[in-house]
């Protein structure tokens, strides 16, 4: 941990559109002081694995163009081997170390960490089994629980289809959803441990955050109040470790 009473890296997980963008545009929005005071959230640097899975997509596109095969995807999207999905994560972790060297090791902020996985190609155990220990014993998680149907809701509501690649914006189809996100191993993962998960031997806090009714599309003052009793009782908990 950083001196000031700040997460190193919090780690934002939940099915698609259950509202992490969301939160962290609003983190990002909060000045600095109250950020710290309220959410233990320092300068961010923020590191989603969406805009990498969409730069595979273009490239197979170009691919294809040129007269190559794809490297990625088949013609209908999906990843041609769950390896890809494993890949993601192993990248999240290249990136913070990239970080870290930058920094020169003494990243003065918070790092924010998004995705999202569905039993299809895994779930959260396997994508767990790639994080590096240099990101797990910083790892905080943050877990915005929605249902399968006001996921697929709120992914059908934000789609812009002038900007496909946008952190905010962006959207699957229901056939894709379905196939990829209605599973969830997170109730498993938790069911036996209120508090801590215990990943690769090391103990990561982690709190649920409610987002059945949607606060985080508004981002008023409720998704203020109810981020700011989840991440107190989750820098709490990491406190605890020490």
């Amino acid at each position: 941990m950083t001196e000031k009473p700040i997460f190193d890296i919090l780690m934002l997980l939940a099915r698609p559109a259950a509202g992490k963008s969301e939160v962290i545009d609003y983190l990002k929005r909060t000045p600095e002081d109250q950020r710290i005071s309220r959410f233990h959230v320092g300068n961010i640097s923020e590191i989603d694995d969406f805009p990498m899975l969409w730069a595979w997509f273009e490239e197979d596109a170009l691919l294809e163009k040129m007269g190559y095969p794809h490297v990625y995807t088949d013609r209908q999207g999906y990843f041609l081997g769950n390896h890809l999905w494993d890949l993601l994560i192993e990248r999240i972790c290249l990136e913070f170390t990239k970080l870290q060297v930058r920094t020169k090791g003494v990243h003065a902020g918070t790092t924010l960490i998004e995705f999202s996985r569905g039993t299809e190609h895994g779930g959260f155990s396997r994508a767990f089994e790639h994080l590096s220990h240099e990101v797990l014993v910083r790892t905080n998680i943050l877990f915005l629980q929605v249902s399968w149907e006001e996921s697929l809701r709120k992914n059908r509501k934000r789609f812009n289809p002038e900007q496909p690649d946008s952190i905010l914006e962006h959207s699957l189809s229901d056939e894709k959803m379905e196939r990829l996100y209605k599973g969830s191993d997170w109730a498993d993962l938790t069911a036996n441990s209120p508090d801590y998960l215990r990943i690769q031997g090391v103990q990561v806090p982690y709190v649920v955050f409610e987002n059945e009714d949607d606060v985080t599309t508004p981002r008023g003052e409720e998704l203020g109040r109810r981020l700011e009793t989840c991440l107190s009782r989750l820098y709490n908990l990491r406190q605890a470790i020490k």
